[in-house]
């Protein structure tokens, strides 16, 4: 079996990418990660040193792993700076580290490409390369849960870690009304009190799927975009040549949602659709309009979901506003590995306490839904 790291995205065929088969998540597939490095917004220089792990027999690839050596934690959502500053207090290195994950994008989903490898067998793989090199640990991000099978089983050295998210369910609904009738009566009426705001207003809204984006469309969107970083102080992730690139390379799993009053644009939201999911990822405004945001991010993706018979809606991180508009919390799962010793026990212990402390977090989010209880 011959393992290979490669440093540019370029280094793998798309043929290689795509020769398991084809992930059904689109910010899983080669034109995504091409983008991101194509475009300069995932670089060396950003902190994101591309290490994608290829494994293969004589015969061909059996598994591809997307990795990044970091010399930082940020755009992984998965915080563990605590960790970071614990090997400070002790003159320690905590950095770099190897990290899989989708950069800057918080999206489960499966990162193993492969049809005869499984998550345990890669790990020991990523642990003998960090026992061999100066790596200090290793971290798989937004992946399905792992379940040990006759073959194989988790090491005991790695620790589980969960987040919430809360994610929007497509029981069936034949329309948003009849989503809205699984509500209790306040509720109810609370959500279609903010969706006629809306009308009230004078906003018109607009779906435009990949290739129906114009230029001006795509201009709009990234000024809204590099606008919603700016008012937190901070720089955009993304250039604009990225996304220029993955309107033409994954057209038909882009939706652009755009709001305009008096033929003027006022705000944007920009998600990804495969046959399954809705995945929110970008919302932008050039001016502020009351529940707009509400309207854009949530109720247009439930709609469009309804319509097109997608299962769940995955609006991005964070938000318990989500869980009064029908999102329920969902743990996502991530596994780690540390390579000093001294940390193994307590960086276990914090994992354990953690996973206690958001499951109950997450049954007091499912508590607070907004749907009628069975009887």
């Amino acid at each position: 079996m011959k393992v290979e790291f490669f440093n540019n995205i370029n280094d793998i065929s798309k043929d290689q990418w795509q020769a398991f088969e084809k992930p059904s998540c689109p910010l899983m597939q080669y034109e995504f990660f091409k983008a991101l490095e194509d475009s300069q917004s995932i670089t060396v220089d950003k902190g994101w040193q591309a290490h994608h792990l290829a494994i293969s027999s004589e015969e061909k690839t059996l598994a591809i792993l997307p990795l990044y050596i970091k010399q930082h934690s940020w755009g992984e959502y998965v915080f563990d700076w605590d960790w970071a500053q614990a090997y400070e207090r002790n003159n320690l290195d905590y950095y770099p580290k190897l990290v899989s994950t989708i950069p800057v994008t918080p999206v489960p989903s499966e990162k193993l490409l492969s049809n005869e490898l499984d998550y345990c067998e890669v790990m020991s793989v990523l642990i003998e390369y960090c026992q061999q090199n100066q790596i200090n640990s290793w971290h798989l991000l937004f992946v399905p849960e792992i379940k040990p099978t006759n073959s194989t089983k988790l090491p005991d050295d790695v620790y589980l870690r969960h987040t919430v998210q809360f994610h929007w369910f497509n029981r069936e609904y034949e329309n948003f009304d009849h989503f809205l009738a699984s509500f209790t009566a306040r509720k109810r009426k609370n959500t279609l009190k903010e969706r006629r705001s809306i009308s009230q207003q004078n906003i018109i809204i607009e779906h435009f799927i990949g290739n129906e984006i114009t230029k001006k469309q795509l201009d709009y969107f990234y000024l809204t975009y590099q606008l919603t970083y700016l008012k937190k102080g901070h720089q955009p992730h993304l250039t604009y040549t990225f996304f220029e690139q993955i309107f033409q390379t994954l057209p038909d799993n882009i939706l652009l949602v755009i709001a305009s009053r008096d033929d003027d644009y006022v705000a944007c939201s920009l998600f990804f659709f495969d046959q399954q999911h809705l995945y929110g990822r970008y919302w932008g405004c050039s001016e502020k309009v009351k529940n707009l945001h509400f309207e854009l991010c949530y109720y247009q993706g439930i709609e469009f979901c309804i319509k097109r018979n997608l299962k769940v809606f995955n609006p991005g991180t964070q938000g318990e506003h989500k869980i009064q508009r029908g999102f329920e919390a969902v743990l996502t799962y991530s596994y780690h590995w540390i390579k000093n010793v001294n940390f193994k026990e307590p960086i276990k212990n914090y994992c354990r306490q953690e996973r206690e402390q958001l499951k109950r977090y997450q049954a007091q989010c499912l508590s607070a839904l907004p749907f009628k209880k069975e009887p």
